[in-house]
This record gives structure tokens, C-alpha cells and sequence, in this order.
């Protein structure tokens, strides 16, 4: 479903300020692969995210979608088949808006828009089932304002809206990180289900090296602009943290030094 080839992005290149940021990564997802990626600052894992869903331009390389080279396919146009959510809850929606309203715009991805917009009672209806399935209460919340509810409720919705269309992938960067660890684990039980009910290829960047091994069939491991693991299948479910970070001081001869990944 995705095929990262040789890709390497460099950020204020030829001035003072230049950072490679990825060199030479190479990465395919299969259809239904649920993959987690995490590593320390500065290891790329956004970076790999961005260029993905084309908010930068790689400087090498190619980035295929379900066979098709999107490479130079603006971000826009990327948006027709990608479903992803940020760190900040209140990206992805609109706070002025009515959930109802957030979740008809979301509906309507990859459509071409007329100048009438409408909600019906039938579209109303199949929105109140889908939010019901969030276990949240928010089906009797169609027209409250995105900007009245919780970081938690608003990121469950964001995660819905991501997911109504199918996307041919889902991009989750750390989309948990900005919760406080109850609400977080609300949303990656979510995040979990709707992935496996839908039957979605998602490709998840988190800081919290626990819900990178508890999460996905694969865990990809990052460091200085390179994989430098790729954990999946029986191994990725006896993993625990010792052993990745020992996988980790081997494959790149140094320690973790995430603080934040650690105690998390």
C-alpha cells in the first residue's frame, strides 16, 4: 500500500543552518500493515509523515500509494486517499463548527463540492451511529462547537473524520502526546479498533516506547535519518522495552537518549 524508495530531505540546504534530516530510507507497508515508529528528536520520524502527505517536496526518491507515484502530487490532491491526524487536537477540525458539520465536511473528501451544502436527517442519523461507536456520548452532541469539547473528544473525532472515507492510509503523528495518559489510552483503543475494523494500512509516530510495542503488527525504529529496525510478527510481540533498547544500542552502536520516550 505504501512504498518509500531512497527517499533524503535536507531542510536550509547550503547555508549555515543545513540538517539531512532522512538519507536513503527505504520502507513498504502491505495492505492492513499497522505499523508504529519511534526513535529519538531529530531521528526523522515526522519528517518521513510530512513527506508522505506532501507538505514538503523529497529532495530524492520516490513515494508510491497503493501503485500509484505520488512524489509530485501536491498535498491537496495527496488528501483524496490519506487520513491523518496531529499531535494538536485542534488540528484536522474546525472550532467554530458544529461536530456535525466538521464530521459532513470530512464525509465529503474526494468529492467535488456544489455550491449548496446540506446536511440531511439521513446523513445526521449515520453520523449519531458512527459517533456511538466512540463510546463518548458525542451522538447527542451534533451541534455543539469542535472548540467546546475536550482535547480527548475532539482528537476520538478527529480520528473518526480521518477514517469515514477509508483512506487508502492512515498517518497518525503522536496523536496521543498532547493527552494526559488516561485520555490517551481511550484514544489508541480507538485508533486500534477503528484501524482493525476497517481494515486500514496506518502508519503511527509516537514518543511512548510502551504503546509502540503494544500497538501494530510492526515496529520500525529510527535513528539519524535511517531505519535501523524493523521489529514485526512473533518478535514484535514478545518485545519489551529492555530488549528494543538493547536491539537499539546494537543496531546503532550508541544508548537511547530520549528522555521523553523513556520515561513515558
Amino acid at each position: 500500500m505504501l512504498e518509500i524508495k531512497n527517499i533524503s530531505k535536507t531542510f536550509n540546504s547550503g547555508t549555515i543552518n543545513e540538517k539531512k534530516v532522512l538519507s536513503n530510507v527505504s520502507l513498504t507497508l502491505e495492505d492492513g500493515d499497522f505499523v508504529t515508529v519511534i526513535g529519538g528528536n531529530g531521528a526523522g520520524k515526522s519528517t518521513i509523515l510530512n513527506l508522505v502527505a506532501g507538505v514538503y517536496p523529497v529532495d530524492e526518491g520516490k513515494i508510491i500509494i497503493d501503485g500509484n507515484d505520488v512524489t509530485k502530487l501536491p498535498e491537496h490532491k495527496r488528501a483524496a486517499f490519506i487520513g491523518r491526524v496531529f499531535q494538536d487536537p485542534r488540528m484536522g477540525t474546525a472550532s467554530d463548527m458544529w461536530v456535525e458539520e466538521n464530521m459532513s465536511i470530512a464525509d465529503s473528501r474526494g468529492h467535488r463540492r456544489g455550491v449548496r451544502w446540506a446536511i440531511t436527517s439521513k446523513d445526521r442519523e449515520r453520523f449519531r451511529e458512527q459517533l456511538k461507536l466512540l463510546d463518548l456520548g458525542l451522538e447527542n452532541r451534533l451541534t455543539t462547537k469542535m472548540g467546546l469539547l475536550s482535547g480527548g473528544q475532539r482528537q476520538a473525532i478527529t480520528l473518526l473524520m480521518a477514517t469515514l472515507k477509508r483512506p487508502k492510509l492512515l498517518l497518525l503523528d503522536e496523536h496521543t502526546a498532547a493527552l494526559d495518559p488516561k485520555t490517551a489510552a481511550k484514544v489508541l483503543e480507538i485508533t486500534d479498533r477503528l484501524v482493525k475494523e476497517n481494515s486500514l494500512t496506518a502508519l503511527m509516530v509516537t514518543h511512548n516506547m510502551k504503546d509502540a510495542i503494544a500497538y501494530g503488527n510492526r515496529l520500525i525504529m529510527m535513528n539519524a535519518g535511517k531505519v535501523i529496525l524493523d521489529v514485526r510478527g512473533e518478535e514484535k510481540k514478545n518485545l519489551t522495552i529492555e530488549a528494543l533498547l538493547e536491539m537499539f544500542t546494537k543496531a546503532s552502536g550508541a544508548e537511547f537518549a530520549s528522555d521523553r520516550a523513556l520515561l513515558s
